[in-house]
């Protein structure tokens, strides 16, 4: 019997691909799922060479996930960042990447800006 995969369970396994990919370039996941208010989620905040990584993950099977990382996106990611450090009394350099996947294939786009 074939499962149908609605887009949360995609998330999820796409998000667990991410992690594991982290992990093995030596990154230490700090948290997963922040949710930021009225602001949105952080999908991973992971942590190397004391540099904090805010990471979104997008995938898409037929088109460019990539496009989905929209420049309101940004924006509120940004905002959502700010209010997690505040909230965790942080003052750390930290950068924006993205992990896009296109079917099971991995980018990494370190330091993505607005």
């Amino acid at each position: 019997m074939k499962t149908k995969f609605n887009t949360t369970t995609t998330g999820k396994y796409f998000e667990l691909q991410a992690i594991e990919y982290l992990v093995e370039k030596g990154f230490e996941i700090i948290e997963i799922n922040y949710f930021a208010k009225k602001l949105g989620e952080i999908d991973i905040i992971a942590s190397k060479e004391d540099i904090y990584h805010f990471v979104e993950v997008k995938s898409g099977k037929g088109f460019e996930a990539v496009y989905n990382i929209t420049q309101q996106k940004l924006y509120k990611l940004y905002n959502s960042i700010e209010l997690y450090l505040k909230h965790k009394k942080l003052d750390v350099a930290y950068c924006v990447d993205a992990i896009i996947f296109d079917g099971d294939e991995l980018e990494y786009l370190e330091n993505i800006s607005m």
